[in-house]
């Protein structure tokens, strides 16, 4: 039997921390006309598609041990020149999908104002206490995409991890790991640009913002 390095007398080795790469996936035809993009599956513009080789270029020689995706089309979509200069096999996870914006869902915040005035106002005033009509909660959103990363980085310990998926939820989950009220996501955070990296070092459950927004191209 080997002893510990507590009995043996030792330090205990420091837990490898894992590196975590967000990215939003790239531009897409609502997006470009600044329309609300939840759970509807919406293709990738050719200025997209640009973005997403960009992506991929950085990820030929970012080190990286594993991608992960949203389930969404345009989250896939953009992942795949990454996939493609690593030869890595992505893996998709569920809860890592945007929030569904319920009667948002394409369209502005200009255009849902005029039937939901008090609604869209409330919003705006604190957008994690008040979601859109319909949509999810912003609260339970943010649980399940900080605890997919916080698994992600669990599983991949002293990895480094491309994780590609969508503006508000990257938001709210930085917001959740970082110890930021979510009330204050879209302030605080306002966008996240099309496959720029935010990078997170992520070590005993514990979270470091490391760069944020960084542009790929």
């Amino acid at each position: 039997m080997t002893a510990s390095a507590k009995e043996a007398g030792q330090a205990p080795e420091p837990t490898a921390s894992t590196t975590l790469f967000l990215a939003r996936h790239g531009e897409t035809i609502w997006h470009d006309e600044n329309r609300y993009a939840g759970v509807s599956d919406i293709a990738l513009t050719p200025r997209g598609i640009q973005q997403a080789e960009a992506l991929g270029s950085w990820a030929a020689g970012a080190g990286l041990d594993a991608i992960v995706t949203s389930p969404l089309t345009r989250a896939r979509r953009t992942a795949e020149p990454a996939v493609r200069t690593t030869g890595l096999v992505p893996v998709v996870e569920p809860d890592l999908a945007e929030l569904d914006f319920g009667v948002a869902e394409g369209r502005t915040l200009a255009e849902l104002e005029a039937t939901y005035p008090q609604e869209v106002a409330d919003f705006r005033r604190d957008p994690a206490a008040h979601p859109l009509p319909g949509g999810e909660d912003p609260k339970s959103a943010a649980d399940r995409g900080a605890a997919a990363l916080l698994r992600l980085a669990g599983t991949h310990p002293g990895g480094r991890v491309l994780a590609v998926a969508h503006n508000s939820l990257f938001r709210l989950v930085l917001c959740r790991l970082l110890g930021i009220p979510e009330s204050e996501y879209r302030r605080v955070l306002p966008k996240l640009r099309n496959c720029a990296i935010t990078e997170l070092r992520v070590s005993r459950g514990q979270v470091a913002l490391m760069s944020y927004n960084v542009p790929t191209e």
